[in-house]
């Protein structure tokens, strides 16, 4: 049998590693986790979400938006996640859609396999600002996946978005649970008028959002996931040359998109609130951090100010998670403490509104 050299880098470790959960481990066949991603050239390559589902309006939908069917499982450490959360925040729809958070370091998830994940506490009292399932008794995320599907083999990932009239998975795809929390549920959310995706700048949003993924969102992955020198440089390259552009654009306007807050910039957001905590370090994206780009970084702090979204950054969780779930990059787990940045300091994006 082949087997994969991020494998054999995590079998290595585990027969070194104190910790008796990576003592026995057999092989998992499945891409687990973002850390079996990476291929044999070195380079970290995501692959899509599954569950693609689409909670509407329309007469005849599957998946109406009624207040109290859904709840969102999420993790405060993981950026793909805290989008969904922040759109709920920011929509007021917290009374209507219900969501709870995993422990933020992975542990195994079944007897037999290799498989570390997303797990939840057993008690409210385990983990601050983690819970244990309140509709299933799950004790894994990978459990809700297989109540799901029988017959499931993709990674156990959140957010996951789950109907509890049906007791399925709506959705895992963060990018579309965005656009049903900004537009489906208006009728009973409380910031009903806020929208993200207006129409004017749909396409706009679009060509933005997908330079962001790509260079940036999935960029400080593919630099911290690499595991040869060449598609690390490249991955490095295209990460500085999207944060440069990104500089510039708000150091003439407000917003990614002009003066209007759009989706775009939450999705952005999540990735720059745990680049200097995070990925400077873990990632090895010290090539240049957030605090020297003074238009990014007031743009961060302007953006963790807005009602809503301060309570979606956990950094003791996202610290974590991190530095604990990722033994091939840092085998003892060791947390930095620093830099402990406050983002709630005076931020000057004022003086470019209009």
């Amino acid at each position: 049998m082949l087997i994969s050299p991020p494998f054999l880098t995590r079998l290595s470790l585990a027969l070194v590693m104190p910790n008796p959960k990576f003592l026995t481990l057999s092989l998992c066949t499945m891409a687990c986790t973002a850390v079996d991603e990476t291929r044999n050239s070195g380079a970290f390559i995501r692959s899509p979400s599954t569950f693609r589902s689409f909670i509407s309006r329309d007469q005849g939908s599957t998946f109406l938006p009624e207040s109290g069917r859904y709840h969102l499982y999420i993790s405060y450490a993981c950026p793909w996640a805290c989008r969904c959360l922040s759109l709920l925040k920011m929509k007021g729809l917290e009374q209507a859609i219900s969501f709870t958070s995993v422990k933020p370091i992975w542990e195994r998830t079944k007897e037999g396999d290799a498989h570390m994940g997303w797990v939840f506490p057993v008690s409210d009292m385990e983990e601050p600002d983690a819970v244990p399932d309140p509709l299933n008794g799950a004790k894994t995320i990978r459990e809700l996946y297989e109540f799901a599907s029988a017959n499931y083999s993709g990674k156990f990932t959140v957010p996951v978005l789950w109907d509890k009239k049906l007791k399925t998975i709506v959705s895992n795809e963060s990018a579309e649970i965005i656009r049903m929390l900004n537009s489906e549920f208006n009728d009973i959310a409380e910031n009903r008028d806020l929208d993200l995706y207006p129409l004017d700048l749909q396409s706009q949003i679009d060509e933005v959002n997908e330079w962001i993924y790509d260079s940036i969102n999935n960029g400080v992955y593919r630099s911290g996931f690499a595991t040869k020198q060449e598609p690390y440089d490249k991955a490095i390259k295209t990460l500085y040359g999207a944060l440069d552009k990104c500089e510039e654009i708000l150091s003439k306007q407000r917003y990614l998109c002009g003066s209007t807050l759009t989706e775009a910039d939450i999705r952005l957001f999540v990735t720059l609130i745990r680049f200097d905590e995070v990925y400077a370090v873990h990632f090895k994206c010290n090539k240049k951090v957030l605090r020297e780009y003074p238009n990014l970084f007031n743009y961060t702090k302007e953006i963790f100010q807005i009602p809503g979204i301060s309570s979606t950054v956990n950094m003791n969780h996202i610290k974590k998670h991190y530095y604990g779930s990722h033994p091939s990059i840092n085998p003892y787990g060791i947390i930095p403490q620093g830099p402990n940045i406050d983002y709630s300091s005076p931020h000057n994006r004022e003086r470019l509104f209009s």
